[in-house]
């Protein structure tokens, strides 16, 4: 068994083990699915798809549920678990340090980046896996995409930088109305004072981030990593010679990318257009 598919069993194994313990907490308390789906303001289809392992509850689902089931903190003792199942396999180990991140900064090619993204752009995008994503499978990432978009507003305020090549901004994914709503949010997003965004013009010359897109962040315990994904396979490189040789390739990317002020210029001059 490889380990992505190890973790993603993991993952299955820990929601249906949730699953059983609200099931049972709930029929402790001597109620039925409907009687408990009242009492949290959810359906009843919802409460059995949780109690199945078959949809990852919200935190604020897990917390309302402990109080009223009297589970006292069981259930809210798991909430971490059910956090890293909401990830694919391949993307839990860095979604843990992004969210705790002091300092994250990225270079992307092929589609804006998941912290930047709209609903609307982030469902267009996983539209297009290959195999399809199910229907509830697809509801998740695109909610746990969004969510993990708060760390563009937690305080105190991480330092961020994206550069994205211009293509990106041409690339109608989804139509023109879902692009400019994506090109809209680049725009609201690039005014945050802890937030700069970068656009690699396509006619540039000399390129430092033709091996592909990256990550770099700084942990809480200011210890810098690199993390890069391709095919669903992904590694969080930790090794002090190679973050370096990232380092020195994100800054070169940056120096030959526009500005933040002439990128955000051109965004708003290609939203005109398009």
């Amino acid at each position: 068994m490889t380990t992505i598919t190890r973790q993603r069993d993991d993952g299955a194994a820990f929601l249906r083990g949730f699953g059983r313990q609200l099931k049972l907490c709930r029929e402790r308390a001597g109620l039925s699915r409907a009687e408990l789906a009242e009492l949290l303001g959810y359906s009843a289809e919802l409460i059995a798809s949780i109690e199945q392992g078959r949809r990852i509850p919200q935190p604020e689902f897990i917390d309302r549920a402990d109080e009223v089931l009297g589970a006292g903190g069981l259930l809210i003792a798991a909430k971490d678990g059910v956090e890293q199942a909401r990830y694919p396999a391949f993307f839990r180990d860095f979604a843990k340090l992004e969210a705790e991140a002091l300092e994250l900064h990225a270079y992307d090619s092929r589609v804006a980046n998941g912290l930047l993204q709209t609903e609307e752009y982030a469902r267009a995008v996983l539209n297009t896996r290959r195999p399809v994503l199910d229907e509830a499978t697809l509801e998740q990432r695109i909610a746990t995409r969004l969510a993990r978009q708060k760390i563009l507003h937690r305080k105190p305020a991480p330092l961020m930088s994206f550069v994205m090549e211009e293509v990106l901004l041409h690339r109608p994914i989804g139509g023109r109305d879902v692009l400019k709503g994506q090109l809209e949010q680049l725009l609201l997003v690039g005014q945050q004072r802890n937030v700069e965004i970068q656009v690699m013009p396509t006619n540039c010359t000399d390129h430092a981030g033709l091996a592909g897109p990256m990550t770099l962040l700084d942990t809480q315990g200011h210890r810098r990593m690199g993390y890069v994904e391709v095919q669903a396979v992904s590694r969080v490189i930790t090794e002090p010679d190679r973050v370096r040789e990232m380092e020195a390739r994100y800054g070169l990317i940056r120096a030959q990318a526009l500005t933040p002020h002439e990128s955000l210029s051109h965004i708003e001059k290609i939203l005109g257009e398009t």
